[in-house]
């Protein structure tokens, strides 16, 4: 790559670092009159190979936050429909971690990732998962401090979310094709089916889990500021069979909710 000497930018517009960023990601442009290289020459191939070194360390953001869509596609696949995604919807942050939050919604559009329904749900959990990482800190509830509350207190009580817990919802077996292709080992087919995941981060990891049939609706309910009566009963609704003293573990041990709250009479007379 030619050294910051060799490629100079005039400056008699006031918007020349538009001009100039414009034409990063949009090939179809020319190169800015404004750059310029050594002796006012134009320098359209200097431009061209830092145009094309923003592309591809755009390209590997992409790929580092979304790992398991690309071993899904294959690499040259990846690159292809990152190229696309990245002229359609250019960063808006310097920070990297934070692009790519809408590459979901363009898999959905991208004509030759139709005949993979689920890629797109896929790299919701994967977006999920890093912003899960990247959230706030606070503690969790423990099993302690709802065992110290009266078993006739119990139903009225409604839950904090943690900052990092995220509810992944699909029609496809999304959890599972998430977990298999984020390891190096083989990955062998999937059965079509619904699947609900719950993202976490306890003690600095995160994780996923799971959910069984009506877990979704118990988490959504306690999210959405629901008691846990109600939350029960919405899950209920889902599957007759769940478990509610089972979620109630799996939540807690999870890390998913970090506040206990109570009605005011409730926490007078606990």
């Amino acid at each position: 790559m030619p050294s910051a000497e060799l490629l100079t930018i005039r400056r008699p517009a006031p918007d020349f670092a538009r001009e100039f960023a414009d034409g990063l990601l949009a090939p179809e442009l020319p190169t800015p009159k404004t750059v310029v290289g050594p002796h006012g020459k134009r320098a359209e191939k200097r431009y061209n190979v830092y145009r094309n070194n923003v592309t591809v360390s755009l390209i590997g953001a992409l790929a580092s936050i979304f790992p398991a869509v690309e071993r899904i596609t294959g690499p040259d696949f990846f690159r292809a429909m990152a190229r696309f995604h990245i002229r359609e919807t250019p960063p808006t942050s310097a920070l990297l971690f934070e692009y790519g939050r809408d590459f979901a919604d363009f898999i959905d559009r991208y004509e030759y990732a139709q005949e993979m329904p689920w890629l797109s749900d896929v790299a919701r959990i994967e977006r999920a998962w890093l912003d899960a990482y990247h959230a706030a800190d606070a503690p969790a509830v423990s099993l302690a401090a709802l065992g110290a509350i009266p078993p006739e207190k119990l139903g009225g009580l409604t839950f904090r979310p943690h900052p990092a817990t995220r509810l992944m919802s699909s029609a496809h077996p999304v959890v599972t094709i998430f977990v298999l292709n984020r390891s190096s080992g083989p990955v062998d087919r999937v059965k079509d089916r619904p699947e609900d995941g719950l993202i976490c981060r306890y003690q600095d990891e995160v994780s996923i889990r799971l959910l069984p049939s009506g877990g979704a609706a118990f988490i959504a309910a306690l999210m959405s500021g629901e008691c846990l009566a109600a939350a029960a009963a919405a899950a209920l609704e889902v599957s007759p069979d769940f478990d509610l003293s089972l979620a109630i573990g799996e939540m807690v041990e999870a890390g998913a909710f970090s506040h206990i709250e109570m009605e005011i009479s409730d926490v007078e007379h606990a």
